[in-house]
């Protein structure tokens, strides 16, 4: 399981001490900085998961240091405060914070709403939809919402050419027989349906303005069947 990075800020050492031991013991990496200027330097640095932020700092305000943040990153972001009147909880909102505690504080609370918080953000980020991209991002395949753009324009293709398109994609290496590609699009091989596999094949190509003489997406392995004719772009 991944550690999460979680930065403290706080002028307070004995707090400081208190959410590390409790955040390191729910298995956290955490850092901490006393001023907000370190807080911004130590941001920048380690790019935390979230972070923790008191409001009242030696040398700058924790609102000052959140906007800061937020100008660059979506970061979780709880204030931890002695400013307890509802207006400060509610310009602390406004300006960018996802959650608010009022000192005194329990640290187990504290270490929970770390918890939901970051489920919550990291759920988002791993929902969203996965994408497939070959040739400087020319040719992009959405498999979960079965969308395919080519050169940022949509690319109107049948359930079985996306589905093609999908099994050569997601293996770009592997070289699939007609009667793999059948299974791709039947869910089981059938020899019947194996001289359509060339049809839906020539169809997807000229959807993509592929050239099966000098093919940029889908190549013809002769005697065996096809592949992808790149590699698909690193993240």
């Amino acid at each position: 399981m991944r550690h999460y990075k979680v930065l403290v800020v706080d002028d307070e050492e004995n707090i400081l001490s208190v959410v590390r031991a409790y955040l390191e013991k729910s298995g956290y990496q955490v850092y901490v900085a006393e001023t907000g200027q370190s807080a911004l330097q130590l941001f920048t640095h380690i790019e935390p998961d979230l972070v923790i932020l008191d409001l009242m700092l030696p040398d700058t305000s924790g609102e000052d240091v959140c906007r800061a943040i937020r100008r660059e990153s979506n970061v979780p972001i709880i204030m931890l405060t002695a400013k307890i009147q509802e207006d400060d909880k509610i310009n602390g909102l406004m300006i960018g914070a996802d959650d608010y505690i009022a000192k005194p504080f329990s640290p187990r609370e504290l270490v929970a709403r770390v918890f939901t918080l970051l489920r919550r953000s990291k759920g988002e980020a791993e929902r969203k939809e996965a994408v497939i991209k070959f040739s400087g991002s020319q040719l992009m395949i959405y498999p979960d919402t079965h969308n395919v753009t080519l050169q940022g324009e949509p690319v109107a293709l049948t359930p079985i050419e996306f589905k093609l398109l999908v099994a050569l994609a997601s293996y770009p290496k592997k070289v699939f027989s007609r009667l793999e590609l059948v299974n791709q699009i039947q869910g089981y091989s059938y020899e019947g349906y194996e001289r359509t596999v060339d049809v839906h094949i020539k169809n997807l190509r000229h959807k993509l303005g592929d050239d099966p003489k000098q093919p940029v997406y889908i190549a013809t392995v002769f005697g065996v069947g096809y592949r992808m004719a790149v590699m698909p772009d690193e993240d």
